[in-house]
Protein backbone atom coordinates (compact mmCIF):
# COMPACT_ATOMS: atom_id res chain seq x y z
CA UNK A 1 0.00 0.00 0.00
CA UNK A 2 1.33 3.43 -0.96
CA UNK A 3 0.76 6.01 1.75
CA UNK A 4 -0.36 9.23 0.09
CA UNK A 5 1.49 11.27 2.70
CA UNK A 6 4.61 13.31 2.01
CA UNK A 7 7.24 13.59 4.73
CA UNK A 8 9.01 16.95 5.04
CA UNK A 9 12.30 17.48 6.91
CA UNK A 10 14.32 20.67 7.35
CA UNK A 11 18.05 20.08 7.65
CA UNK A 12 21.26 21.91 8.44
CA UNK A 13 24.30 19.95 9.59
CA UNK A 14 22.06 17.12 10.79
CA UNK A 15 24.47 14.21 10.30
CA UNK A 16 24.27 13.12 13.98
CA UNK A 17 20.58 12.23 13.77
CA UNK A 18 19.48 12.13 10.15
CA UNK A 19 20.11 8.45 9.38
CA UNK A 20 17.87 7.35 12.27
CA UNK A 21 15.21 9.84 11.16
CA UNK A 22 15.24 8.62 7.56
CA UNK A 23 15.25 4.97 8.59
CA UNK A 24 12.09 5.62 10.61
CA UNK A 25 10.20 7.12 7.63
CA UNK A 26 11.64 4.96 4.83
CA UNK A 27 8.25 3.30 4.17
CA UNK A 28 6.80 6.60 2.96
CA UNK A 29 7.07 7.01 -0.82
CA UNK A 30 7.77 10.76 -0.83
CA UNK A 31 10.31 12.35 1.50
CA UNK A 32 11.31 15.99 1.08
CA UNK A 33 14.62 17.25 2.45
CA UNK A 34 14.86 21.06 2.45
CA UNK A 35 18.45 21.88 3.33
CA UNK A 36 19.59 25.17 4.76
CA UNK A 37 23.30 25.18 3.95
CA UNK A 38 24.71 21.96 5.43
CA UNK A 39 28.50 21.67 5.41
CA UNK A 40 28.73 18.18 6.95
CA UNK A 41 27.57 14.78 5.60
CA UNK A 42 23.85 15.57 5.81
CA UNK A 43 23.20 15.53 2.05
CA UNK A 44 25.39 12.48 1.47
CA UNK A 45 23.30 10.58 4.01
CA UNK A 46 20.04 11.77 2.43
CA UNK A 47 21.17 10.70 -1.05
CA UNK A 48 21.39 7.07 0.08
CA UNK A 49 17.59 6.82 0.45
CA UNK A 50 15.63 6.17 -2.77
CA UNK A 51 12.45 8.05 -1.86
CA UNK A 52 14.23 11.22 -0.75
CA UNK A 53 14.12 14.35 -2.91
CA UNK A 54 16.53 17.12 -1.90
CA UNK A 55 15.88 20.84 -2.22
CA UNK A 56 17.92 23.77 -0.96
CA UNK A 57 17.08 27.22 0.39
CA UNK A 58 18.72 30.05 2.25
CA UNK A 59 17.40 30.60 5.77
CA UNK A 60 14.08 32.48 5.55
CA UNK A 61 12.77 31.55 9.01
CA UNK A 62 11.58 28.17 10.27
CA UNK A 63 7.89 28.78 9.57
CA UNK A 64 8.43 29.89 5.95
CA UNK A 65 10.89 27.02 5.40
CA UNK A 66 8.33 24.47 6.55
CA UNK A 67 5.75 25.92 4.17
CA UNK A 68 8.25 25.92 1.31
CA UNK A 69 9.01 22.25 1.99
CA UNK A 70 5.28 21.46 1.89
CA UNK A 71 5.00 23.14 -1.51
CA UNK A 72 7.44 20.59 -2.97
CA UNK A 73 5.41 17.59 -1.78
CA UNK A 74 3.79 15.14 -4.18
CA UNK A 75 0.80 14.64 -1.88
CA UNK A 76 -1.50 17.06 -0.07
CA UNK A 77 -1.12 15.26 3.25
CA UNK A 78 2.06 16.38 5.01
CA UNK A 79 3.86 14.67 7.85
CA UNK A 80 6.46 17.11 9.17
CA UNK A 81 9.30 15.61 11.18
CA UNK A 82 12.44 17.31 12.49
CA UNK A 83 15.87 15.98 11.64
CA UNK A 84 16.46 15.17 15.33
CA UNK A 85 13.27 13.12 15.66
CA UNK A 86 12.49 9.45 15.03
CA UNK A 87 9.05 8.13 14.09
CA UNK A 88 8.36 5.23 16.43
CA UNK A 89 7.06 2.03 14.85
CA UNK A 90 3.94 2.32 16.99
CA UNK A 91 3.22 5.83 15.70
CA UNK A 92 3.78 4.70 12.10
CA UNK A 93 1.24 1.91 12.61
CA UNK A 94 -1.20 4.38 14.18
CA UNK A 95 -0.87 6.76 11.23
CA UNK A 96 -1.34 4.02 8.63
CA UNK A 97 -4.57 2.95 10.35
CA UNK A 98 -6.09 6.45 10.25
CA UNK A 99 -9.04 7.47 8.11
CA UNK A 100 -7.69 10.94 7.39
CA UNK A 101 -10.10 13.88 7.30
CA UNK A 102 -9.01 16.98 5.39
CA UNK A 103 -10.24 19.54 7.92
CA UNK A 104 -8.52 17.91 10.89
CA UNK A 105 -4.91 18.04 12.05
CA UNK A 106 -3.21 15.28 13.99
CA UNK A 107 -0.90 15.79 16.94
CA UNK A 108 1.37 13.29 18.65
CA UNK A 109 3.15 13.13 21.99
CA UNK A 110 6.91 13.57 21.90
CA UNK A 111 9.37 11.78 24.18
CA UNK A 112 12.48 13.90 24.69
CA UNK A 113 15.92 12.47 25.45
CA UNK A 114 19.27 13.84 26.54
CA UNK A 115 22.29 11.51 26.34
CA UNK A 116 19.97 8.51 26.31
CA UNK A 117 17.88 9.60 29.28
CA UNK A 118 14.14 10.20 28.88
CA UNK A 119 13.62 13.65 30.40
CA UNK A 120 10.21 14.05 32.01
CA UNK A 121 10.64 17.39 33.79
CA UNK A 122 11.36 20.91 32.45
CA UNK A 123 8.16 20.72 30.40
CA UNK A 124 9.68 18.00 28.22
CA UNK A 125 7.43 15.26 29.56
CA UNK A 126 4.17 16.88 28.42
CA UNK A 127 5.33 17.78 24.93
CA UNK A 128 2.77 17.42 22.10
CA UNK A 129 3.20 18.63 18.52
CA UNK A 130 0.96 18.87 15.45
CA UNK A 131 2.73 17.12 12.58
CA UNK A 132 0.13 15.65 10.21
CA UNK A 133 -2.11 17.96 8.19
CA UNK A 134 -3.55 18.66 4.76
CA UNK A 135 -1.70 21.56 3.10
CA UNK A 136 -4.84 22.84 1.35
CA UNK A 137 -6.43 23.64 4.71
CA UNK A 138 -3.51 24.20 7.10
CA UNK A 139 0.04 25.54 7.12
CA UNK A 140 2.79 26.61 9.48
CA UNK A 141 2.84 30.09 10.97
CA UNK A 142 5.27 32.58 9.45
CA UNK A 143 7.27 32.85 12.69
CA UNK A 144 11.05 32.87 12.40
CA UNK A 145 11.28 30.54 15.40
CA UNK A 146 8.82 28.56 17.57
CA UNK A 147 6.67 28.06 14.49
CA UNK A 148 3.60 25.85 14.65
CA UNK A 149 0.80 24.53 12.47
CA UNK A 150 -2.05 27.03 12.64
CA UNK A 151 -5.23 25.18 13.56
CA UNK A 152 -8.11 25.72 16.01
CA UNK A 153 -8.18 23.31 18.93
CA UNK A 154 -11.49 21.84 17.77
CA UNK A 155 -9.73 20.61 14.61
CA UNK A 156 -7.14 18.63 16.54
CA UNK A 157 -6.98 14.85 16.87
CA UNK A 158 -4.56 13.61 19.53
CA UNK A 159 -2.68 10.47 18.52
CA UNK A 160 -1.39 8.21 21.28
CA UNK A 161 1.98 6.92 20.10
CA UNK A 162 5.14 9.04 20.31
CA UNK A 163 7.81 10.71 18.29
CA UNK A 164 11.25 10.15 19.82
CA UNK A 165 13.24 13.40 20.06
CA UNK A 166 16.93 13.99 20.83
CA UNK A 167 17.40 17.76 20.38
CA UNK A 168 20.81 18.04 22.08
CA UNK A 169 23.83 15.77 22.46
CA UNK A 170 26.15 18.05 24.44
CA UNK A 171 26.51 21.46 26.08
CA UNK A 172 27.84 22.79 22.76
CA UNK A 173 24.51 21.97 21.10
CA UNK A 174 22.67 24.01 23.75
CA UNK A 175 24.99 26.98 23.19
CA UNK A 176 24.58 26.90 19.41
CA UNK A 177 20.81 26.80 19.64
CA UNK A 178 20.75 29.53 22.30
CA UNK A 179 22.68 31.84 19.97
CA UNK A 180 20.35 31.15 17.03
CA UNK A 181 17.06 31.36 18.94
CA UNK A 182 17.99 34.52 20.83
CA UNK A 183 18.97 36.22 17.57
CA UNK A 184 15.69 35.24 15.88
CA UNK A 185 13.64 36.37 18.88
CA UNK A 186 15.31 39.79 18.89
CA UNK A 187 14.66 40.15 15.15
CA UNK A 188 10.93 39.44 15.26
CA UNK A 189 9.83 40.65 18.72
CA UNK A 190 8.21 44.03 19.39
CA UNK A 191 8.12 43.71 23.18
CA UNK A 192 9.71 46.21 25.51
CA UNK A 193 12.99 45.20 27.09
CA UNK A 194 15.70 46.37 29.46
CA UNK A 195 18.54 44.71 31.41
CA UNK A 196 16.20 44.33 34.40
CA UNK A 197 13.46 42.79 32.24
CA UNK A 198 16.04 40.41 30.76
CA UNK A 199 17.21 39.40 34.23
CA UNK A 200 13.63 38.82 35.37
CA UNK A 201 12.77 36.66 32.36
CA UNK A 202 15.96 34.67 32.78
CA UNK A 203 15.35 33.97 36.47
CA UNK A 204 11.69 33.06 35.95
CA UNK A 205 12.49 30.75 33.04
CA UNK A 206 14.99 28.84 35.17
CA UNK A 207 12.67 28.73 38.20
CA UNK A 208 9.70 27.60 36.13
CA UNK A 209 11.69 24.84 34.44
CA UNK A 210 13.68 23.58 37.43
CA UNK A 211 11.12 23.97 40.23
CA UNK A 212 7.59 24.31 38.85
CA UNK A 213 8.12 21.85 35.99
CA UNK A 214 10.18 19.53 38.23
CA UNK A 215 13.45 19.59 36.31
CA UNK A 216 15.26 18.95 39.60
CA UNK A 217 14.06 15.33 39.47
CA UNK A 218 15.95 14.76 36.21
CA UNK A 219 19.39 15.19 37.76
CA UNK A 220 22.11 16.74 35.66
CA UNK A 221 19.94 16.80 32.51
CA UNK A 222 17.20 18.70 34.34
CA UNK A 223 19.65 21.27 35.69
CA UNK A 224 21.32 21.75 32.31
CA UNK A 225 18.02 22.17 30.46
CA UNK A 226 16.71 24.61 33.07
CA UNK A 227 19.93 26.61 32.95
CA UNK A 228 19.66 26.70 29.17
CA UNK A 229 16.06 27.94 29.39
CA UNK A 230 17.10 30.67 31.82
CA UNK A 231 20.12 31.80 29.82
CA UNK A 232 18.18 31.76 26.55
CA UNK A 233 15.43 33.95 28.01
CA UNK A 234 18.03 36.32 29.49
CA UNK A 235 19.96 36.76 26.24
CA UNK A 236 16.80 37.00 24.12
CA UNK A 237 15.68 40.07 26.00
CA UNK A 238 19.19 41.52 26.30
CA UNK A 239 19.65 41.29 22.53
CA UNK A 240 16.21 42.82 22.07
CA UNK A 241 17.21 45.68 24.39
CA UNK A 242 20.36 46.36 22.35
CA UNK A 243 18.32 46.31 19.15
CA UNK A 244 15.87 48.88 20.56
CA UNK A 245 18.51 51.31 21.83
Amino acid sequence: MVLKISVTILTKNAEKNLEKTLESVKNFSDIIILDNGSTDNTLAIAERYPHVRIFKSSFIGFGPLHNLASSYALYDWIFSIDSDEVLSEALFDEITALQLEEKLVYSCPRKNFYQGRHVKGCGWGTDRVVRLFNRHFFSFSQDQVHEKVMAPRISMVNLKKPLLHTPYHSVSDFLRKMQLYSDLFAEQSHRKSSPLIALGHGFMAFFKSYILKKGLFDGYAGFLISAYNGHTAFYKYLKLYEKQR
